[in-house]
C-alpha cells in the first residue's frame, strides 16, 4: 500500500501552527510601553560566570529556590547567557553544563546523554524529561528522541537541568535527568527587542520579544509578553535546509492572594535532512563530509502547547497550587537510517492536571502533597513505498509495517517533604507512584510480516514507585554537602509495546529502573565559586536495539562518574567558568547476537564517553558595554558499538563569542565557531552499513544586531 492511499498519512502535514507562530510574532512588536532595559546580550552580569550559590532555581519544589540550599545537583544556564551564547540548536548551550552530552546531528536533530551514554530509540526518547515551566513538553509513553526541536530557547528565562532521578515530583520520563525550559517573564517597565543575524552556510535569523505590565486595582498586576523566533538554514551539508519558526505568549497576573502564569507556544520544524556518511573516518574525507546519501529524507513536524499555572493563598502556611494544560503534535519524516527507508507519521494530543498542596510548619519544615493525571491519544504509522534494495524482499516488505492508535492514562499522586532538622541540617524525603495504562488498538492484519510482528489490540498496566532521600548540611559559610538517594522509573514507550520484531514476545517490555547514589559539595574557595559530586547507578530491564537490529528487553547497565562546575573572577576584567566530567557507562550483562556484535559485562557502553569538558575565558569591559569569549569544547574518545570493536578518536572544538552595545538602542554581536576548522564528528556509530557519521561543521562566522526600543 503506497503512502497516498494509507488514510492517516495525510494528517502528518507541518504547517498549521506557521500561522500562530507569525501571530505571536507579530503581537509581539506591537505590546507598547518602550523603555530601554538593561543590556541583554552583555550588560547583565549573567553573561559572565554567575555565583553559583547565589542562583535561585525553581525546577524541584515549584518556587524559587536558591541554589545553596538545594538538596542535589542542579545546574542552570540564564536567560541572559543563552542570549549570548545564541545556540543555533539548544545542544550548543547545554553542552556547557556537566554530564551532558548531546550529539547534534542533521538540522534539528540530536540525540541525548544526560548522566547516561547517548541513547537511541525509546531509551533516547524516554529516559529524558524535557519541561517547559515544569510541565512536560510531551506526554508520558509518546516521547520524542528529538525533543528538544520542539524547545524554544531563543527568547529565554533560563534553562535548568538536574542529573539523575528527578525526584517525586517528576515521573516517567525524569529517569537519567531532566531539562527546564523557563520562558521570559514580562518586564515590569515593559521593553522591546528585535534581532537579526546572519552568517556561514546561508544561515539567517530573526527574533523578537516586547511586553508590557499594567496596574489593576487592589494591587494587583497583568503582565504581556509575546515572543517569536524564525530561522532559515542553508545547511553545512548537500540537500539539508532547515527552516524553524517558534512563538510564545506569556500572561501574567499577581495579586495579593493569587498568582496566575499562562503561556501558548507553538513551534513549527522542516527540514530536508542529511543521513550518515559511510565508511571508517568518511567525516574526515574531503570527497564524502559534505555529501548526503540521504537527498529525498526529511523531517516535518509542528506542536502546539498550552498551560494556566495558579498559585492561591488559602492561608498564610497553606497554598494550592492547579496547573491544567493541553498540547497538540504531530510528526512525519523519512527513516532514512533503515534500509527500505519507510516513512512514519505519529502524532497525539493530550491534556492534563498538575495538582499540589503546599503546607509550610513550624520549624521551617514544608509538605508538598501532590497529584498529577494525565490523558493521551495517539497514533503512529510507518509505512515502505518500495521494494528494499540489498536487503531480502521478504525480511523488509513494501507496504504498511505498523498503524496502530493508543489511547493513555496516567495517575500520579505524590508527596515531597522538606525538615530542617537542625539551623544548617536539611533532609528531604518523597515518594511518588504512578500508574499507567495503555489502551492499543491494532489496524494493520494481525500477524507478522517479513520482520515486522503487529499484535492484536490489547491493554497493558504499569505501577511504579520511585522514593528519593536527600541529606544537605552547611558546614561554613563556604561548603555545604549533601548525599542523594533516589530511584527513577518509567514504563515503557509505546513504540516499545508496541513496534514489535518477529522474535520479540508481546508484553516482555517492563517498567526500566534506576536506582542512583550521588555526594556532593558547593561553595567558594579562593574566589572560586564550585559544586562538584560523584554518582553511582545501576539500571534494570534497559530497552535496545542490538547490532542484528532486534530488541533486547532485559538489559542491564551500570554508571558511576565524577563531574565538576565552576567559575571565577580573574584580574583586569577577565573570567573563567567549567565544567568537566569523567564517567564510565558499561554493560552488567552478557548478550551475543547471531551477527557480529557480543555484549560483555563490563564492556563500555557504546557511544559513552569518558571525558567531557567545556571551559570558557572571558573578558568584560570596565564600563560593561562590551564581552568577548573564547570556549573550549572538548569531547572524548568512545566505541562506536556496543561490542567495543570500533572507536570515535574523539575531538576538541574551539568557538569565539562577541557582543558589544554600540548605543542604549543597538547592540552588535557575532561568533567564530570551529576556529581552527577541525575535522569533527558530531556523531559516530556502527549501523547496518558499518561506521558511519554525521560529520561537524567546518568554520563558521556569523554576525548580527540587535535594537531595543
Amino acid at each position: 500500500m503506497s503512502d497516498q492511499s494509507f488514510g492517516p498519512l495525510a494528517r502528518g502535514k507541518a504547517l498549521a501552527p506557521f500561522h500562530l507562530a507569525l501571530t505571536l510574532g507579530v503581537l509581539s512588536l506591537g505590546l507598547g510601553s518602550f523603555s530601554v532595559p538593561a543590556m541583554a546580550q552583555t550588560g547583565e552580569d549573567q553573561a559572565s560566570p554567575v555565583p553559583i550559590l547565589d542562583e535561585l532555581t525553581v525546577t524541584t519544589t515549584g518556587f524559587g529556590t536558591p541554589r545553596a540550599t538545594h538538596t542535589g545537583n542542579i545546574s542552570k544556564i540564564t536567560g541572559g547567557e543563552t542570549d549570548f551564547i545564541d545556540p543555533v540548536q539548544p545542544a550548543e548551550a547545554l553542552n556547557r553544563l556537566p554530564g551532558v552530552g548531546i550529539q547534534q546531528g542533521s538540522g534539528a536533530e540530536h540525540l541525548t546523554a544526560i548522566r547516561s551514554p547517548v541513547l537511541t530509540g525509546g531509551a533516547g526518547a524516554g529516559s529524558f524529561l524535557y519541561l517547559e515551566d515544569g510541565v512536560p513538553m510531551r506526554a508520558a509513553g509518546f516521547a520524542n528522541v528529538n525533543a528538544l526541536m520542539e524547545a524554544m530557547d531563543e527568547v529565554s528565562g533560563g534553562i535548568e537541568v538536574v542529573r539523575g532521578p528527578g525526584g517525586a515530583r517528576y515521573g516517567s520520563n525524569a529517569e537519567h535527568g531532566l531539562i527546564n525550559f523557563l520562558s521570559r517573564p514580562p518586564s515590569p517597565e515593559g521593553d522591546a527587542e528585535l534581532s537579526f543575524s546572519y552568517g556561514s552556510y546561508d544561515r539567517y535569523r530573526t527574533t523578537g520579544t516586547a511586553s508590557r505590565t499594567l496596574s489593576g486595582p487592589n494591587n494587583t498586576s497583568h503582565g504581556f509578553r509575546g515572543s517569536f523566533s524564525i530561522l532559515d538554514d542553508g545547511g553545512f551539508r548537500a540537500s539539508s535546509g532547515l527552516e524553524q519558526q517558534k512563538g510564545r505568549f506569556r500572561y501574567d497576573f499577581d495579586a495579593p492572594d493569587t498568582r496566575i502564569e499562562a503561556t501558548l507556544t507553538a513551534v513549527n520544524t522542516n527540514q530536508e535532512t542529511a543521513g550518515y556518511v559511510n565508511g571508517l573516518d568518511a567525516y574526515k574525507d574531503p570527497a564524502l563530509y559534505k555529501t548526503n546519501p540521504d537527498p529525498d529524507a526529511y523531517r516535518d513536524a509542528w506542536a502546539v502547547r498550552g498551560a494556566v499555572r495558579i498559585e492561591r493563598d488559602l492561608s498564610d502556611d497553606l497554598m494550592l497550587v492547579l496547573t491544567p494544560y493541553a498540547r497538540s503534535n504531530e510528526m512525519n519524516f523519512l527513516m532514512h537510517f533503515l534500509p527500505g527507508t519507510p516513512v512514519e507519521e505519529n502524532g497525539h494530543w493530550s491534556g492534563g492536571l498538575l495538582s499540589s498542596l503546599v503546607t509550610r510548619l513550624d520549624g521551617g519544615h514544608s509538605i508538598i502533597f501532590g497529584f498529577d493525571t494525565e490523558y493521551t491519544d495517539g497514533w503512529l504509522t510507518e509505512v515502505q513505498s518500495s521494494p528494499t534494495t540489498g536487503t531480502p524482499p521478504n525480511e523488509l516488505p513494501q507496504g504498511v509495517h505498523y498503524y496502530y492508535d493508543v489511547k493513555a492514562l496516567v495517575l500520579a499522586p505524590y508527596i515531597h517533604s522538606e525538615w530542617q532538622l537542625a539551623p544548617k541540617t536539611i533532609f528531604t524525603a518523597g515518594v511518588r507512584f504512578e500508574y499507567t495504562r495503555y489502551d492499543y488498538t491494532n489496524n494493520a492484519p494481525n500477524g507478522i510480516s517479513g520482520r515486522f510482528q503487529r499484535i492484536p489490540s490489547r491493554v497493558d498496566e504499569f505501577g511504579d514507585v520511585t522514593p528519593k532521600l536527600g541529606f544537605l548540611h552547611e558546614f561554613d559559610e563556604t561548603l555545604t554537602g549533601y548525599v542523594n538517594i533516589a530511584r527513577g522509573a518509567r514504563a515503557p514507550q509505546t513504540t516499545d509495546l508496541y513496534r514489535l520484531q518477529r522474535q520479540q514476545v508481546p508484553g516482555e517490555a517492563k517498567s526500566e529502573t534506576l536506582d542512583s547514589i550521588e555526594v556532593g559539595a558547593r561553595g567558594r574557595w579562593q574566589g572560586i565559586a564550585y559544586e562538584t559530586n560523584l554518582f553511582y547507578m545501576k539500571k534494570e530491564n534497559y530497552y535496545f536495539r542490538d547490532a542484528n537490529g532486534f530488541n533486547v528487553s532485559d538489559g542491564k547497565t551500570n554508571h558511576a562518574g565524577i563531574e565538576v562546575e565552576l567559575a571565577a573572577p580573574l584580574p583586569m576584567g577577565f573570567d573563567i567558568a567549567a565544567s568537566g566530567t569523567y564517567a564510565r557507562h558499561t554493560y552488567a550483562f552478557d548478550n551475543v547476537t547471531t551477527a557480529t556484535e557480543t555484549i560483555r559485562d563490563g564492556d563500555d557502553v557504546d557511544t559513552a564517553p569518558r571525558t567531557l569538558a567545556n571551559v570558557r575565558l572571558g573578558y568584560t569591559l570596565p564600563d560593561g558595554r562590551a564581552r568577548a569569549e573564547l570556549e573550549w569544547v572538548h569531547v572524548g574518545s568512545y566505541w562506536m558499538d556496543a561490542a567495543n570493536t570500533v572507536k570515535y578518536d574523539g575531538h576538541d572544538i574551539f568557538n569565539l563569542r562577541a557582543d558589544y552595545e554600540l548605543t542604549g538602542n543597538l547592540a552588535l554581536f557575532g561568533k567564530l565557531t570551529n576556529i581552527f576548522d577541525t575535522r569533527y564528528a558530531d556523531r559516530a556509530d556502527v549501523g547496518f552499513p558499518g561506521p558511519r557519521y554525521f560529520p561537524g561543521e567546518d568554520r563558521g562566522l556569523y554576525m548580527g544586531a540587535t535594537l531595543r526600543f
